[in-house]
């Protein structure tokens, strides 16, 4: 038997391994059975150039517990190891100017220290006491070789007990870890969640767990939609089934392959887990892909692969390079392709799908300008009266009758159209249409429009009197002298609170209400900004304010001259709680207050 020292100048690297890896610890399993993958790959790979001519055996690997011993033994028939390729890639770890390691990496993240320094291997220490490697070389007239460790730089290395090709990797547990890593079904759901889709069959408990050729690692013509859709279910059981689906199979100039499919999403923006999950080489990464998949398609689910996208060994975080940009970007473009494709094929079926697209497109064209400019052409907008058009159709719509005095092509919005349906009648009673943003992401949404499509202004359906909407080159004159206008606009300061509102009278068309209450556009947009958190503290501004506009033309307007004063401010009380309560802003004492008027004017 011989004793040596693991090539670390550090006194115990062990302890610094757990410390840092203790948060993720069930990734140990996904390291080992990995590794013993590879292994196996690379005995496939030497007998098919020529370099290994016995028999291959079934090539998988084995996970096993022992309850009794308190082990866990991963076994492959792979390659194998000699006693001194044990000592040259499990003893001699790849530091260099190790004495600086703790103060060099003390302030990094813990998987950055674990990815530069390559210890995967290592992670069978946050569960194990004590690990042994028993392994027989491919290489003829070799001898098995048995490696020990208790977790310190010391080890044993000496002949093995093995007669055949291949290693066993044994976890001797720690008491505490033994409970929880000795059950059953705690090993089947780490094999399922990391090693369901690895290459090389891996087998437990006397099943084999995985599937080895998932449908990415196809051509798309060797497929069809029923292929798709079991797919699917098997990542995401008693899942509603997709809208479609993008098969990703690209292989310069870098190699990407992957399926993506499209959920139902309505207007939520919806963070749960079972989104797209990252592989390598079949070797499951994370479901944050967050550094892949440009933000706006982490809502989609499905399965990208990259043996080109940088990781650390733990396979658990990654380095934003070159590399992943690129494939970030023709991801995207993958995608803005697919709906082109779906739109140009059947734009009525395009038009079904979309309000489950809305949210995902709006995303990507305010996240993604080369995203915007390939999707603006079929980019939808819903009318209240629930039609569908593109963006540009519907501004040229608008444009016949929607164009104000400075040539900007009017949009009108509702965010609600129930909320705002008196907003929405009064102004489709004028001639007017009106198209419907209420999604989490509009108020954005209608700044880019104004952006990219030339005189285009986007304008709430209750930011203003109705003919303040569509300014034209036309003066009302008022009904009332300056005298009597300055009695009715006191008569309603009196009443109203002047914090909250910002009075103002003017001379507008006779029909339109006496007195309507409004927010200006860029107002409404700041607010819903500040929503977001994309914006000033706009209330230490006064943009909390609406504006009470008296329309001095209307026939209330002079009937209220001839009141006494205790009728004139019955009559403007109850005209201001009117305007409240079209904008749901009634409540409390004056809701009540509200309510008893109208009983007695029924009585």
């Amino acid at each position: 038997m011989k004793q040596g020292q693991i090539s670390v100048q550090s006194e115990n690297i062990f302890p610094i391994i757990k410390k840092f890896l203790y948060t993720d610890q069930e990734i140990f399993l996904r390291e080992l059975v990995s590794n013993a993958v590879d292994a196996t790959k690379k005995i496939q790979t030497l007998s098919r150039i020529g370099e290994y001519s016995e028999e291959l055996g079934e090539l998988k690997v084995v996970v096993s517990i022992d309850e009794n011993e308190k082990t866990i033994t991963i076994s492959d028939s792979g390659v194998g190891m000699t006693e001194d390729e044990i000592e040259k890639y499990i003893t001699q770890l790849a530091f260099s100017g190790a004495t600086e390691f703790v103060e060099k990496w003390k302030d990094k993240e813990p998987e950055q220290m674990i990815g530069h320094f390559g210890l995967g291997f290592y992670s069978a220490f946050m569960v194990a006491k004590n690990v042994t490697i028993i392994s027989k070389s491919f290489q003829k007239d070799t001898e098995a070789a048995e490696w020990n460790c208790d977790g310190t730089t010391s080890y044993t290395i000496q002949k093995g007990n093995r007669d055949h090709r291949g290693t066993d990797i044994v976890l001797h547990l720690t008491d505490e870890d033994s409970e929880t890593y000795l059950s059953k079904w705690k090993i089947r759901e780490l094999l399922r969640k990391y090693c369901r889709f690895l290459p090389i069959p891996v087998e437990f408990d006397g099943e084999v767990i995985n599937n080895t050729q998932p449908i990415w690692t196809k051509k798309p013509a060797e497929l069809n939609d029923e292929d798709y859709k079991k797919f699917f279910e098997e990542l995401y059981p008693m899942q509603e089934a997709p809208l479609f689906h993008i098969h990703i199979n690209t292989d310069y100039p870098f190699n990407l392959t992957g399926v993506l499919f499209f959920p139902k999403i309505n207007h939520a923006i919806d963070n749960r887990k079972d989104r797209v999950q990252l592989y390598s080489n079949q070797v499951f990464v994370t479901e944050d892909v967050k550094d892949v998949l440009p933000e706006f398609l982490v809502l989609l689910q499905g399965v990208v692969d990259s043996p080109d996208i940088p990781l650390n060994v733990s396979r658990s975080a990654l380095q934003s390079d070159s590399n992943v940009k690129k494939i970030t970007a023709h991801i995207s473009k993958k995608v803005s392709d697919k709906l082109q494709e779906l739109f140009n094929a059947n734009r009525e079926d395009f038009e079904s799908k979309w309000e489950y697209l809305d949210l995902i497109v709006k995303y990507g064209m305010l996240s993604d300008d080369k995203f915007a400019e390939r999707t603006k052409d079929f980019c939808m907008v819903k009318t209240t009266e629930n039609k569908l058009h593109t963006i540009q159709e519907w501004i040229d719509i608008c444009k016949v009758n929607q164009t104000d005095k400075n040539g900007e092509t009017v949009v009108l919005y509702t965010t609600d159209s129930q909320a705002q349906h008196m907003s929405i009648k009064s102004v489709t009673d004028a001639g007017y249409q009106v198209i419907q943003l209420n999604g989490p992401l509009d108020v954005h949404f209608a700044g880019f429009a104004e952006s990219k499509f030339e005189k285009v202004k986007f304008k709430g359906v209750d930011s203003a009197p109705v003919n303040q909407l569509i300014e034209k080159d036309e003066t009302i004159e008022s009904a009332l002298s300056k005298e009597d206008q300055e009695t009715v606009e006191n008569a309603v300061k009196t009443l109203v609170n002047e914090v909250a509102f910002d009075v103002k009278i003017e001379s507008l068309p006779p029909q339109q209400e006496f007195i309507s209450i409004h927010k200006n556009e860029w107002e409404r947009r700041m607010e819903e900004y500040a929503k977001m958190g994309q914006g000033m503290p706009f209330g230490d501004m006064g943009l909390k304010k609406h504006t009470l506009i008296i329309n001095s033309n209307h026939p209330l307007a002079s009937k209220i001259l001839t009141q006494t004063d205790d009728l004139r401010t019955d009559t403007v009380q109850y005209c201001i709680d009117l305007a409240l309560l079209e904008k749901n802003m009634l409540n409390g004492a004056a809701l009540e207050r509200f309510i008893s008027k109208a009983k007695n004017l029924i009585q």
